[in-house]
C-alpha cells in the first residue's frame, strides 16, 4: 500500500457505490422491457432514460470532486477511467432500450433474454464490488467472474447472430434486431472494461 502524508477524501467510495447501483436498475429495466408488451415498452425506455440521466449526474459529480480534491483515494486517472467506464455501460443499455422502442420489433429472439441475464449478473457483481472498493486487492474474484461472464456473453452473441441470419427473419428485421444485439454485446464488453479499471487500481495499491 502506497504511503500518503495527507488524509484521503473517502467520498469517492460512496459515489462509486451509488454510480454502480444505477447499473443494477438499468439491467433490471432491460429485462422488464423484453417481457413487456409492445405498447408498454416506451414507458420502460423512459424510465431507462431517467437512469441514464442519473448516471450522467453521478459521473459529473465524481469528475467535479476529483478536480476539487487535493488527495484522492487512488490515482486521478484511474478515478476518471472507472467512472467513465461505468457510464459507458449505462449508455449502451440505454441505447438498446431506445432501439427496441424505435424499431418496434414484434418478436424478440429468446437469446436476447440470455444476453440481458448476463448483464443482470454482471451489474450485481459490479455493484457489490464497488461497495468493497476500499480494498481493491481483495476483488480478484470479481474481475475473474466478470471476465467469465463476458466470455459467456460472446457465446450468446454468436448464437444470436446465427439465429438472425438463419432465414427466420425478414432482412429489414434482421438489421433492426442486430443493432439491439450489438448494443447489448457492447454493454457486456463495457462491464469487462470496468473490471479492468478496478484491477488496475488494485495493482497500484498492492
Amino acid at each position: 500500500m502506497a504511503f500518503r502524508l495527507a488524509p484521503r477524501d473517502d467520498r469517492f467510495y460512496s459515489m462509486f457505490a451509488g454510480a454502480a447501483a444505477n447499473l443494477v436498475t438499468a439491467a433490471a429495466l432491460l429485462g422488464d422491457q423484453l417481457a413487456a408488451a409492445l405498447d408498454a415498452r416506451p414507458e420502460i425506455a423512459a424510465r431507462m432514460h431517467d437512469v441514464e440521466h442519473a448516471a450522467d449526474e453521478a459521473t459529473h459529480e465524481i469528475f467535479s470532486t476529483v478536480n476539487s480534491t487535493f488527495v484522492t483515494p487512488f490515482d486521478r486517472e484511474d478515478i476518471y477511467a472507472l467512472a467513465g467506464r461505468i457510464d459507458d455501460v449505462i449508455d449502451h443499455m440505454d441505447a438498446a432500450a431506445d432501439l427496441i422502442v424505435l424499431y418496434r420489433p414484434v418478436e424478440l429472439p429468446a437469446e436476447l433474454g440470455q444476453q440481458v441475464d448476463v448483464l443482470v449478473r454482471a451489474a450485481s457483481l459490479t455493484s457489490l464490488a464497488m461497495q468493497r472498493l476500499r480494498t481493491p486487492q481483495e476483488l480478484a474474484d470479481y474481475w475473474i467472474e466478470i471476465n467469465r461472464l463476458e466470455n459467456e456473453a460472446d457465446g450468446v452473441y454468436r448464437r444470436l447472430l446465427a439465429t438472425l441470419f438463419s432465414g427466420m427473419y425478414e432482412p429489414m428485421e434482421v438489421m433492426k434486431l442486430k443493432d439491439v444485439v450489438e448494443e447489448l454485446e457492447a454493454a457486456a464488453d463495457a462491464f469487462e472494461q470496468v473490471a479492468h479499471a478496478v484491477q488496475t487500481i488494485a495493482a497500484k495499491e498492492a
